[in-house]
């Protein structure tokens, strides 16, 4: 049988707390192990366990990364989902499954491949057979795809490190699935893998472990956090990494560490952080943001600096918790009442997850005011390629912070408040310092601090603070444009959809479109994302959300004879991006205009 080589989708439909995400993972690292370009989307439910979930599992050599328009193999072991998967698929497909379940199988235009998996599992460990039985689709996987050995061996031992007695089980499991695979199933699958050269140091990380690295080497002194899925693993993750990379001389740790009784005193603290000089931090999700909205505020009137990583789920109110949006674009560029404008960065690959991570800060103290690092579920919990991170070589930007007496005295006319350098940045001073005046104000004040409400002095602190975030758009991260010399159409995307757009593009040009892309990194948006309008005569704004929320911020912001040349695709149904359907959707809109 002629082969189709690393170009397959493999769906795994289980139920939560079954043990299923070892075996999933095993699959994807040992893929991984051999060089093949792999990812994996892990849609789990939003309880502890019994709902169903699934993996979906993309090989692609031309290093495509959005979930497959198609599933290739489906993993069936989910009694609940079972007869809903069976009818989702396409003439053809491979359908593994669970004999043990005692559910019909009635796809006679698939390929059916049964394998008592309970039953074989008992053999090895009675009491752990419900968990093992996943280990034996991993063996009929490895089978069928002609996964390396010594691939899966590495993969196991990667994940059971350190327990021995498991490391033996689940090898003994998937040698016995595969040599029963191999007598029973024979050569019936039209897909395989094959090794392809990989660089010794590429590993997998997720975008939250990421951004937690680059918070760490960015010397985070302080992060208070409240538990919120998907932002959770990212403090988890500090907290983990502590102890290797933030112990000082006298055994402590140089990063204090606080979760806090809710949302909206996780903020505080980080405000506490920032007045008292340290680098504070935390991360949370939509809801938790709407919680520390008041906060927000006086970050941004008072001027202190703060970081909130926002790692986006599908809202509104309590929504999909364990899905992917880009819902809160919006509301972290605009947080708190009154008139309010934040920085907002926004990775779009595991790299840029800890350049961010480190980079937030610097900008934070630099312009005395809130940053935002905006990630979503899709990158930050789930797995993802690097060959490591470029770490911060120049020395971090504490900004216009006076520490000596001299420095004060240097400065005509000082005020916390005044803009001595014409950018909309004022000096100020630190607690415990011995220099004064120490005043940061959330209600009205003039330049010196001293509370106000003249209606000119308070227009004239607002017109400040607008120019300040103004004076951030080109010091913010460009946009990275790939750009076509006979590009007819511009696509500006954002975050996550990064992961799909090369397989959007390419799609679009089979259908006879030249198309070029700018991918937003911050807001505000740097001027290069306004000279690539200028040069398309049509640009669709993608993004993964209802109502097109960076198209609003663009139709606002821009020239007014740009906003004429917009379209907008925006759409979300809580998963990741599909290439296919945002290709379509792109040709809909242009066609229809």
């Amino acid at each position: 049988m002629d082969k189709i080589y690393n170009d397959f989708t493999i769906n795994v439909a289980t139920a939560n707390g079954t043990g299923s995400q070892s075996s999933n993972l095993i699959i994807l690292h040992s893929m991984f192990e051999m060089g093949v370009p792999v990812s994996g989307k892990n849609l789990f439910p939003s309880n502890i366990s019994g709902l169903p979930t699934w993996f979906i599992i993309r090989a692609s050599d031309k290093g495509y990364q959005a979930p497959g328009d198609d599933t290739n193999i489906q993993i069936i072991m989910n009694k609940d989902t079972w007869e809903k998967d069976l009818r989702a698929l396409d003439p053809g497909t491979i359908v593994i499954y669970n004999e043990d379940a005692k559910m019909p199988v009635e796809r006679e235009d698939c390929i059916c491949l049964g394998m008592p998996m309970t039953s074989m599992a008992r053999g090895i460990s009675p009491k752990m057979a419900r968990l093992m039985a996943n280990m034996y689709y991993v063996g009929g996987i490895a089978h069928l795809l002609g996964i390396e050995e010594g691939a899966i061996s590495s993969a196991v031992e990667q994940q059971f490190r350190g327990k021995e007695n498991a490391i033996a089980m689940n090898l003994q499991a998937i040698s016995e699935a595969r040599s029963y695979a191999s007598e029973n199933w024979g050569d019936v699958c039209e897909f395989a893998v094959i090794a392809r050269e990989k660089s010794s140091d590429t590993f997998l990380i997720e975008g939250n472990e990421a951004v937690a690295l680059g918070c760490i080497y960015g010397g985070i002194n302080m992060l208070s956090w409240y538990p919120i899925t998907p932002s959770s693993s990212l403090a988890e993750a500090i907290i983990h990494w502590i102890p290797q990379l933030r112990e000082a001389d006298d055994g402590g740790s140089t990063c204090a560490v606080v979760q806090a009784e809710d949302e909206l005193a996780a903020a505080g603290m980080v405000l506490g952080a920032g007045w008292a000089g340290g680098r504070g931090m935390t991360c949370t999700s939509g809801p938790g943001i709407s919680l520390m909205s008041e906060f927000i505020g006086l970050f941004y009137f008072a001027e202190v600096p703060g970081v909130i990583w926002d790692i986006n789920r599908t809202g509104p109110s309590t929504g999909l918790p364990t899905r992917t949006q880009q819902g809160d674009l919006s509301m972290c560029y605009e947080a708190s009442h009154g008139d309010t404008q934040h920085i907002v960065l926004i990775p779009g690959t595991v790299n840029e997850c800890f350049e961010f991570g480190w980079r937030a800060f610097d900008y934070a103290e630099r312009f005395q005011t809130l940053v935002f690092g905006f990630g979503d579920l899709d990158l930050g919990m789930n797995r993802w390629s690097t060959s490591g991170f470029d770490y911060p070589s120049e020395k971090m930007d504490r900004g216009k912070v006076i520490r000596t007496q001299e420095q004060l005295d240097a400065i005509s006319d000082f005020g916390r408040y005044r803009d001595v350098d014409g950018d909309g940045v004022a000096y100020r001073t630190l607690p415990g310092s011995g220099l004064a005046p120490i005043l940061y104000r959330g209600t009205g004040h003039d330049e010196d601090g001293v509370y106000s409400e003249d209606p000119q002095v308070y227009y004239e602190a607002m017109q400040r603070l607008k120019r300040k975030i103004e004076g951030s758009r080109d010091v913010l991260p460009a946009p990275i444009i790939r750009e076509e010399d006979e590009g007819d159409v511009g696509i500006i995307f954002y975050g996550s959809m990064e992961n799909s757009i090369v397989e959007i593009d390419d799609m679009l040009e089979e259908r006879g479109m030249s198309v070029s892309t700018c991918r937003v990194r911050a807001l505000p948006y740097h001027s290069e994302v306004e000279g690539f309008i200028e040069r398309h005569d049509r640009v669709v704004v993608m993004e993964v959300n209802r109502d097109g929320q960076l198209h609003g911020i663009l139709r606002k912001e821009l020239p007014k004879h740009l906003i004429p040349k917009l379209y907008s695709v925006a759409y979300s149904d809580g998963l990741p991006p599909k290439a296919r359907e945002y290709a379509n959707r792109v040709v809909e809109v242009l066609e229809a205009d």
